[in-house]
Parts: C-alpha cells; sequence; structure tokens
C-alpha cells in the first residue's frame, strides 16, 4: 500500500484531502473501489465522479470543486495516472544466464547479466547487452543487437542485421528484419532485389504483437527513438518514422515512406509509398495517404459510416460527380 501524500510527493502532485489514504491498487472512475485509484481526465466523465467509490482520484484542479474525498491534483491526469499505474504492475524477475536449452553461436556475446530464456537461438555476431531480456522461443539472427535493458518477451524474430536501442520492448510474434517486398520485372517474371539494409529501432521503442518491420533494400529501416507501435502493423522496407511517433493497430506504411516526429498514425491507415509526412500530423482511423503531408494538423479520409441503403445511394451518386462538375464548368462558362 501507498499513501496519497507518497504518491503526491513522488509525482509532484498537490493532494487534496486526506494524504493518509492508502492506495492498493487502480481502477476505472467507475468501477474503483476505496482502496483503489483512478483518475479523471475527460470531462464527459465528470458525471461518475459522484457514484465513483475510489478512495483517490487524480484529476484537474478544476474538476476538484466540491469533491469531498482525497484528490491528487495534475495538469494532465492521465499522463500523472500512468505514471503511478507502474507501481502497480506486476514485473517478472528474470534471473540472469542463458538456459540451457539455447543455443547460442561462439562468435556472438551475451552479457553476463542479461537473460536468454528457453529455445532461444542467437546467430553468429550478433550481440546482447547489459540487463536485456530475451523470452521464451526467441529467434535472433546474424549482426543484430540487442540494447541494454531492452526486452524480446516471447516468439520474437530479428532476422538480420537488425539493432535495437536500449529499453526497447518487442512484443510477441513480432518479425523485424525480414526481406523487404522488393522485386523488378525482367520478361515477364518477378526478380527479387537483395535486401541488403538493416533495421535500426532508437531508445525506448515498442513494437507490438505481430508486428513486421522489413529490413531496407540498401539502406536501413528507421525507426527513431520513443516510436510507439501497436500490433499488427506493417513497416515496408526504407521507411523512417520520426521520434514520438505512435501508430495504432492493422495501419501499414509502404516503402521509402517518411513519417515526421510526434506524429499519430490511427488504427487501419494507410501510408503510400515514397512519400512525406511532416511532424505533427495526425491521420485518422481507416484512411489513406496518398500524396506528401507537408503542413502539420489532422488529415481525413473515406466516408463516414452510413446505413447501407444510403451508402448505396451516395455511391451511385458519386460515379456522377464528374459529369455534374463538367456540366457545371460549362454553365459557367456559357455553353449549355
Amino acid at each position: 500500500m501507498i499513501r496519497a501524500a507518497d504518491l503526491a510527493a513522488r509525482f509532484n502532485l498537490e493532494v487534496r484531502g486526506d494524504g493518509e489514504t492508502r492506495v492498493e491498487g487502480v481502477g476505472t472512475l467507475a468501477g474503483a473501489g476505496p482502496g483503489q485509484l483512478a483518475f479523471l481526465a475527460n470531462p464527459k466523465y465528470r458525471s461518475q465522479l459522484a457514484a465513483s467509490s475510489a478512495g483517490v482520484v487524480v484529476m484537474r484542479e478544476a474538476d476538484a470543486t466540491g469533491f469531498e474525498r482525497t484528490a491528487l491534483i495534475a495538469r494532465d491526469p492521465y499522463a500523472a495516472f500512468a505514471r503511478i499505474a507502474v507501481l502497480f504492475e506486476p514485473v517478472p524477475v528474470h534471473a540472469p544466464g542463458i538456459h540451457p536449452s539455447s543455443v547460442v553461436d561462439a562468435s556472438a556475446h551475451v552479457a553476463p547479466d542479461a537473460h536468454v530464456g528457453p529455445f532461444v537461438s542467437v546467430g553468429a555476431r550478433s550481440r546482447i547487452g547489459s540487463g536485456a531480456v530475451v523470452g521464451p522461443g526467441c529467434v535472433i539472427g546474424d549482426d543484430c543487437v540487442v540494447g541494454a535493458g531492452s526486452e524480446l518477451v516471447a516468439r520474437v524474430t530479428l532476422v538480420t542485421r537488425v539493432v535495437l536501442g536500449q529499453r526497447v520492448r518487442v512484443h510477441p510474434g513480432a518479425v523485424l528484419g525480414a526481406a523487404g517486398f522488393g522485386l523488378a520485372m525482367d520478361a515477364g517474371r518477378w526478380l527479387n532485389v537483395p535486401q541488403l539494409g538493416g533495421v535500426r529501432v532508437g531508445d525506448d521503442c515498442e513494437i507490438g504483437a505481430n508486428t513486421t518491420i522489413d529490413r531496407g533494400a540498401i539502406e536501413d529501416t528507421v525507426l527513431e527513438e520513443d516510436v510507439r507501435l501497436d500490433n499488427q502493423i506493417q513497416i515496408g522496407h526504407n521507411v523512417r518514422i520520426g521520434a514520438h511517433t505512435a501508430m495504432a493497430g492493422c495501419s501499414a506504411v509502404a516503402g521509402s515512406a517518411k513519417i515526421g516526429r510526434y506524429c499519430l498514425i490511427g488504427g487501419g491507415a494507410g501510408v503510400v509509398g515514397h512519400l512525406e509526412i511532416c511532424d505533427k500530423v495526425v491521420v485518422t482511423a481507416m484512411s489513406l495517404v496518398t500524396s506528401s503531408i507537408r503542413e502539420p494538423g489532422e488529415y481525413s479520409s473515406g466516408t463516414p459510416l452510413m446505413d447501407n441503403r444510403s451508402w448505396r445511394k451516395n455511391a451511385a451518386r458519386f460515379k456522377q460527380l464528374d459529369r455534374i462538375a463538367r456540366r457545371a464548368g460549362n454553365v459557367g462558362q456559357g455553353h449549355d
């Protein structure tokens, strides 16, 4: 248990009410009990505050007026909650050493305090840094680096020439460094273009389950520091993603596209290859980016959800837009 006053001191928050209130876990505003901490970040949930049983609530000062239980005042309640919740997350202890069922190439180097779990394969000239954790069933190919404090949770594959920075976390089933989709047509048949580059991932990145990041054709595919990728994302060869960008599940970026810093890419969105997105761009879910974006802002494409009957009518009208536009132009010029 942790006192509310101790949380306030640790995370530079202001305590309102009884600082002796004990916190033993976290919960939602609607579901938390007296021994739990919740948060109020979105004003639309303000109506739940009076009925909440949470012993402590993290909130903005404006929302604390009239609140009779213990509050922790934060400029950004959600970020404060995230920092506090880490204290209650069970962290498994990984003993240093290499499990006897794992196979490590003689030319590879594993730091003495790193953990290599069962049924792991480590290829030639690869290096596993200090305090790194390689979970069960992972495959690390040749010439790879797992940086200090990084974690491959389980069944992660680093194919070849993959370099992870420090404190990178990769979730189960992810594949980094597979051959990019490089093809050349010759005499009616496809030729595979050799993918000679690698993948470089900066410090503090997180890569979701079953996400794939292809290695570059000549130069590397690059994720700068603190990039966050959700599950089931496809990153094509030679893509570059700027620092602090986050991408939601099932989004995809085609080869050689460049995404700037502090961007947000919504779920299921697609980015066409060989274009650029500048810093601080939001692409909403299910959008398709077909041309470069050079101004920060929020961008969307597609049509909103509607009942099928209305959609079919509108789809028929879409086909007439070009004819209607041409006719309107002719009317404006006096040719009708």
